[in-house]
């Protein structure tokens, strides 16, 4: 196995032998979260004050650690089949979204170390965060919640669909009772929308209330109705999360199954072996 072999194994989860993640993307998972975990702490100036010259050190780390996973992640897309082979392989890989996504990431880091005293950068350096979306290729439960989201989306869209008819409904509802009376908060149906989201999502900042008797009415049946509208998607998502992790296990359960048979079917071979 030549070295470039060893790296697609290790790199590429799909090229890994053994079942799970491979100790290289272990660690690189644990690098990605150590770095979202420090760009956070980066934001507190209490934390940050006195440790600057660490905060750096760990920058250059980062940048230096990511950079060359970043690097034999290219090199190694000569091994991959879905890319083909050679410099075209390597530039294959280079225009997938996976790859955009850590060199978005990766030039982030490399940013600060011109100053970030500036709002533009202070803002952009918070694209670091899509350094943890690659996690997203080392966890198959993340690839159970994209089976379930589409195996439900008809389900979710229907809901989403009542949601937007209920959330119009109590607008224009509230602007036709309360817009003559409090026209800052309903004297629109876009300006009652907004009580009406925060009504119907149950969180009820208070800032805008009706006063009408009728208006409270509406309100209450507002609220009660949107108790309902949280529950339906949330149910919807709950059973289809219980199936999709149903069916992994099921198919992790057959995988070693096979894999039982296959090494009994090599044993008996083995032992019916004719002698010399």
């Amino acid at each position: 196995m030549t070295w470039r072999q060893w790296a697609y194994r290790n790199l590429h989860t799909a090229a890994w032998h053994k079942t799970g993640v491979s100790p290289v993307n272990r660690i690189i998972a644990l690098l990605i979260v150590a770095a979202v975990a420090v760009a956070i702490l980066e934001t507190e100036p209490t934390v940050v004050s006195g440790h600057e010259r660490l905060f750096r050190w760990l920058e250059v780390f980062f940048a230096t650690a990511f950079s060359i996973e970043y690097a034999a992640r290219v090199w190694i897309a000569a091994e991959n089949p879905e890319f083909g082979g050679g410099w075209r392989a390597r530039l294959r890989y280079a225009v997938s979204l996976p790859a955009i996504i850590d060199l978005i990431a990766l030039s982030t880091l490399f940013l600060t170390f011109f100053g970030s005293e500036g709002a533009f950068l202070r803002l952009f350096r918070l694209v670091r965060i899509f350094l943890l979306a690659r996690l997203g290729r080392y966890s198959s439960a993340l690839k159970a919640i994209g089976h379930a989201l589409n195996s439900r989306r008809y389900e979710l869209g229907a809901s989403l669909t009542i949601a937007g008819m209920l959330l119009l409904i109590s607008s224009s509802l509230l602007f036709m009772v309360e817009g003559s009376v409090q026209p800052d908060s309903f004297g629109s149906i876009p300006r009652a929308m907004w009580w009406s989201i925060a009504t119907l999502t149950t969180v009820g900042y208070g800032d805008a209330f009706p006063v009408t008797p009728f208006g409270k009415v509406l309100a209450g049946i507002t609220a009660i109705t949107g108790i309902g509208l949280i529950a339906m998607p949330t149910g919807i998502l709950a059973a289809a999360f219980s199936d999709a992790i149903q069916r992994q296990r099921e198919a992790n359960e057959d995988r070693r199954e096979k894999t039982r048979e296959k090494r009994t079917a090599i044993g008996e071979d083995e032992g019916h072996q004719p002698e010399d």
